[in-house]
């Protein structure tokens, strides 16, 4: 389905994602992110877990035919102006959400690449990141790994640091499986008073900075970060505007975590900030 750009009504975003019990990231996460970025948050679960500021419990998958109605549902009725992907741990789920990226021709899509949890702990099987690749990343227009992710997809055994960024940026370029795809490397497992992403294409890179902002409360970062770049872009910005006001946005609701209180572990950050 098109959407129609008419500026006077609220875009909506579809996040596809798992669902966080602790309401720290996930699913929740992305809901507020795009309320809190100006869309209309719709949602298809891939997996609920139990999950709180900790760390994940336990992971109950949903089945992919259900994912394939949840997705059909949707697209049925509504009008989806931007669609963010997050945790998919199964191979046939990323190839329902293949098929109906194809069926639907949907635009600005944004995949959060979530295959590591913070702990180091992987949270996708080997088998379905070789179905990532093959299958769903040539149909994205945008993907958010963090630095262990863009190893694990490029199959590199080795952790690089922030000197050798330009070697790892070129890895990226060459790497047939990004051909398509803009690629937007988050750096913030490096120290350092500046926290930067490196947003890749095939002849430009453009790099994002921002004082790096020293708090527990990181939960959900990613999940955020990428469903405010779908609502940017649903809205109509292009990848750089989306990329910087999705960075800002997350930059303050970092920034105010400290006005909440939620578990004993890595908190969530402070997604509407702005009502106060």
């Amino acid at each position: 389905m098109s959407h129609n750009n008419s500026s006077s009504k609220i875009p909506n975003i579809l996040t596809i994602a798992g669902s966080d019990s602790g309401g720290g990231a996930g699913i929740q996460a992305d809901i507020k992110a795009i309320s809190a970025t100006g869309g209309y948050a719709c949602s298809a679960i891939t997996a609920l877990t139990a999950q709180n500021t900790q760390g994940v419990q336990s992971i109950f998958p949903v089945s992919p035919s259900f994912v394939a109605e949840q997705l059909d549902a949707i697209f049925s009725d509504m009008d989806i102006a931007a669609v963010k992907i997050g945790m998919l741990n199964d191979s046939q789920i990323i190839e329902v959400i293949a098929q109906k990226l194809k069926h639907y021709n949907l635009m600005n899509v944004v995949l959060d690449p979530v295959m590591v949890a913070t702990s180091g702990d992987p949270l996708i099987q080997p088998k379905a990141i070789e179905t990532l690749k093959q299958c769903l990343i040539p149909l994205v227009d945008v993907l958010t790994p963090n630095l262990p992710e863009i190893e694990l997809l490029l199959g590199s055994q080795k952790s690089h640091t922030e000197a050798q960024m330009s070697e790892l940026i070129e890895k990226v370029q060459s790497c047939p499986t990004f051909n398509d795809v803009d690629v937007l490397l988050k750096g913030g497992h490096f120290q350092g008073s500046q926290s930067t992403d490196w947003l890749i294409r095939a002849h430009q890179v453009t790099s994002f900075s921002h004082p790096r902002i020293v708090t527990p409360n990181t939960h959900g970062t990613g999940c955020s970060l990428s469903s405010a770049i779908a609502c940017y872009l649903g809205q109509g910005e292009n990848l750089n505007q989306a990329v910087e006001k999705a960075k800002a946005y997350l930059s303050q609701a970092l920034q105010a975590s400290d006005q909440l209180s939620v578990g004993k572990g890595s908190g969530p950050v402070h997604h509407f900030y702005a009502f106060h």
